[in-house]
């Protein structure tokens, strides 16, 4: 658990690294569409409000590193006018024949890197052979499938043909979960009702699923690397249960906490001095057994930090009436931060995350 959270400061590491490489910027012609880049914009909010792809913007201005981009920059959007690209791949015409290799930065998660390049979790997972979706080093280069996703992550033949579905969200739900429960993918479902930011969503929020199945939704398959983890530290596993179940905090949410903090490894201690499986701090664990357990907590018992987790958990549930994200902004951010200001932005990829990560963990 964390107790402040700052902001990244990528943007000007990235413009200053930028401006020392140099990029290579392929001229407009007369009939080409053109946009110029704002001060903050990324290169997937460009192609979303655009109905471009990533893959194309890439292939038709030479952009080596998608994550770099700066204001003034002009960008090709298309040769001519053109209908706008399908959201699950570029076009043959367009793609680039080099696979686009993202670098992460800090704050990073899967699930806004995916976001970025209108991408799938899984996809990334397989094409990186990655163990653990949880975990990115800062720095580690990861290769994008843009123009490829895995079996049944687009709508089939059959089902795009269907009149759209309507979507409520319900609390905690994400964009990537819907997008995986309908067979589609987030910018389809974004591009389609004008959403801005994918990241955020509202209860009650009605979304129109372009080519969306009404038929029972695929189960979320949990990646082999980290199925073969999950096996391995199932003694942890097993202690999540157990104090999820007798504090009647929802398995499967506990579980998702606990491997998006510290992959079930009592030994992980952060450079926040955060603990064990549930990765609390000493004063949240004080305050946690003063008001709560009424009992000592020993961060480094595995039993005992899992106790304390759950029960904090189950503490948030309660205070914020089951509503999933502000229960894990308060877990992330802190309660006084979350009661005062909500959902951080930076925030909101780790409760993607989790929330991902709980499909797994659901029988």
């Amino acid at each position: 658990m964390r107790r402040h959270v700052s902001p990244p400061l990528v943007r000007l590491a990235a413009l200053a690294a930028l401006l020392a490489l140099g990029s290579v910027v392929v001229p407009a012609a007369a009939t080409d569409r053109v946009v110029v880049v704002r001060q903050g914009d990324t290169l997937s909010e460009i192609a979303l409000r655009h109905g471009v792809s990533v893959a194309q913007l890439v292939a038709l201005n030479s952009i080596a590193n998608p994550n770099r981009i700066y204001a003034g920059q002009r960008l090709r959007l298309a040769a001519e006018p053109a209908a706008p690209a399908q959201p699950t791949a570029a076009s043959p015409a367009t793609a680039s024949t080099e696979p686009i290799v993202h670098i992460v930065q800090s704050g990073e998660h899967l699930t806004r890197i995916s976001h970025r390049y209108g991408t799938t979790i899984d996809a990334i997972v397989k094409a990186n052979g990655l163990k653990n979706p949880s975990y990115l080093r800062v720095g580690q280069r990861l290769t994008i499938p843009v123009a490829g996703f895995p079996a049944g992550a687009a709508a089939s033949p059959a089902t795009a043909a269907h009149a759209p579905v309507v979507h409520v969200v319900a609390t905690g739900e994400t964009l990537t979960g819907i997008a995986r429960r309908y067979r589609t993918t987030i910018t389809a479902i974004a591009r389609t009702n004008g959403i801005a930011d994918p990241s955020y969503l509202r209860v009650g929020q009605r979304l129109t699923i372009p080519g969306g199945s009404t038929a029972v939704p695929a189960a979320r398959e949990m990646p082999a690397g980290m199925a073969g983890l999950v096996a391995a530290r199932a003694d942890i596993g097993e202690i999540i249960v157990a104090e999820a179940t007798a504090q009647g905090v929802p398995v499967a949410f506990a579980l998702a906490v606990a491997w998006q903090e510290s992959g079930w490894q009592p030994g992980v201690v952060s450079s926040a001095d955060a603990v064990g499986v549930m990765q609390l701090t000493p004063p949240t664990a004080d305050w946690v057994a003063s008001t709560m357990l009424h009992e000592e907590i020993k961060l480094t018992d595995a039993r005992s930090n899992v106790r304390a987790g759950v029960r904090l958990l189950k503490h948030y549930l309660a205070r914020y009436h089951n509503d999933r994200s502000l229960v894990l902004a308060a877990y992330y951010q802190g309660q006084t931060a979350a009661d005062r200001h909500g959902v951080y932005r930076i925030t909101r990829p780790y409760i993607a995350s989790i929330l991902a990560l709980e499909e797994y963990f659901t029988r």
